[in-house]
């Protein structure tokens, strides 16, 4: 054991953790809030900051609440089960807020971070590593933070109640099949990840099976076994990782059963989703998110829209009903490809699809352009793009962010030329830390 600390939590810190100041040192704790006092045992330091794990909680907030995950704070998925929702939302405005002014040095107002109405069970996309314990038995679950260790979880709150069942008779039909879970040291074994997505809006369910290699012996009866236990599976699909990475996808992939796809709905239009598609994970949120940034566009219906760091077309294709163009820039090469069939699934002729870097491609383009949607990494943007951006005078940004802290930088870098006239946080993630964000920006005169 650790050395322990009694503290007092004084804030929440980006990640979710409770910053404690005791005498000199930092120490940032996993389910702690501002205001409680707690023995603390101090687990390991980095950069000169203590990190640590609650030992005896000794006052607790008025607004903490029994989680409903008994593994909530040791597998490290979920900061927040352990806090009343209300007090979530605000936590995730005030990271906005605070990003804003001291990282963007911006003085704007922030809206109130906009909630769920159904803030568990809400993901559509699971992915849990199968392996076997100390004992010999085989286990899934999530990675324990900062380890290789599976925290075994039967039930995930925050993932599709579907998903559940499915996983547990694939632990026990591997049992019965007698077939292998990958050993990351000996690096032996079939079965890495198993990858489940839903549909929202059809009754469609994909199970992707991530091996070591293809064809694996007894593939055909498990895949049967698996589709007698469970038909509500519409398509399963294996894909090949041999590689001794922490990557979960390799870049190989077989259909076993179905289309190898299933189809989801964002406002009103359908989308294709494959094993390595990138689509929110939030159904219900995703709309809410799209529908702001899409709102802040006038209904001037002769615009030309940028649609940077496009991916398979989302936004772009959404915004097509109220521009007169919509250009769609992406670098990956499957993401276009993708993005291409979601356009004609849906009959929108007005956009056009480029694969390339989209910094790039604005400071080639000779056309006009009138507004600029960007959805970019966790990482941000880069120098390059945005001072294209502040070169070419776009009229009109609308940035689209999963990182408060690196939104917060792009902006002061776009704030010479542009004015930031409106920031609403929305939360995708119920639960967690994490915050989307969609800023307007507006050339100055």
């Amino acid at each position: 054991m650790g050395k322990i600390v009694k503290g007092k939590c004084i804030d929440i810190s980006s990640e979710g953790k409770g910053v404690v100041k005791a005498g000199r040192d930092i120490i940032f704790c996993d389910g702690l809030f501002p205001n409680e006092e707690a023995d603390i045992e101090i687990l390991y330091q980095r950069a000169g900051v203590h990190f640590g794990k609650v030992r005896k909680l000794y006052t607790m907030s008025k607004n903490r609440i029994q989680p409903k995950c008994k593994i909530c704070t040791a597998c490290g998925g979920c900061q927040y089960q352990q806090i009343d929702y209300k007090t979530q939302l605000l936590f995730k405005t005030n990271r906005v807020k605070n990003a804003i002014k001291r990282i963007g040095h911006i003085d704007t107002r922030v809206n109130d971070c906009i909630g769920a109405d159904h803030p568990y069970n809400y993901r559509n996309k699971i992915q849990v590593p199968y392996a076997k314990d100390r004992k010999g038995n085989i286990v899934y679950g999530f990675y324990k933070e900062n380890s290789h260790e599976i925290i075994p979880n039967k039930e995930c709150a925050i993932e599709d109640k579907r998903a559940a069942s499915i996983l547990w008779d694939i632990k026990e039909l591997l049992k019965e099949h007698k077939i292998s879970v990958y050993n990351e040291d000996s690096d032996k074994g079939i079965l890495r990840y198993v990858l489940i997505r839903t549909s929202h809006h059809f009754k469609e369910l994909m199970v992707v099976l991530i091996t070591s290699e293809m064809n694996f012996p007894g593939q055909r009866n498990f895949v049967d076994a698996l589709l007698k236990l469970h038909p509500e599976i519409t398509t399963v699909v294996e894909n090949v990782n041999s590689r001794h990475t922490n990557v979960i996808l390799g870049n190989k992939e077989k259909v076993l059963f179905g289309p190898g796809y299933i189809k989801d709905t964002i406002c009103g239009l359908t989308f294709e989703i494959s094993a390595s598609s990138f689509f929110q994970v939030n159904p219900e949120q995703v709309e809410k998110l799209y529908k702001t940034a899409l709102n802040l566009i006038n209904s001037d219906k002769n615009q030309v829209v940028l649609d940077a760091y496009s991916g398979v077309g989302t936004i772009g294709l959404i915004a097509s009903k109220n521009a007169k163009k919509v250009i769609s820039v992406e670098i990956v090469k499957d993401a276009v490809k993708n993005a291409i069939e979601n356009a004609k699934r849906n009959n929108v002729n007005n956009i056009e699809f480029h694969c390339g870097d989209a910094g790039e491609f604005i400071d080639n383009y000779d056309g006009d352009l009138d507004i600029v949607i960007m959805d970019p990494p966790r990482k941000g943007s880069d120098e390059k793009f945005l001072s294209t951006l502040i070169n070419k005078r776009v009229k009109q940004i609308i940035y689209v962010s999963c990182d408060p802290e690196t939104l917060a930088r792009d902006l002061e870098y776009l704030s010479s030329v542009y004015t930031v006239t409106y920031v609403q946080p929305v939360d995708m993630f119920p639960q967690t830390a994490h915050v989307e964000t969609v800023a307007c920006l507006q050339l100055k005169e």
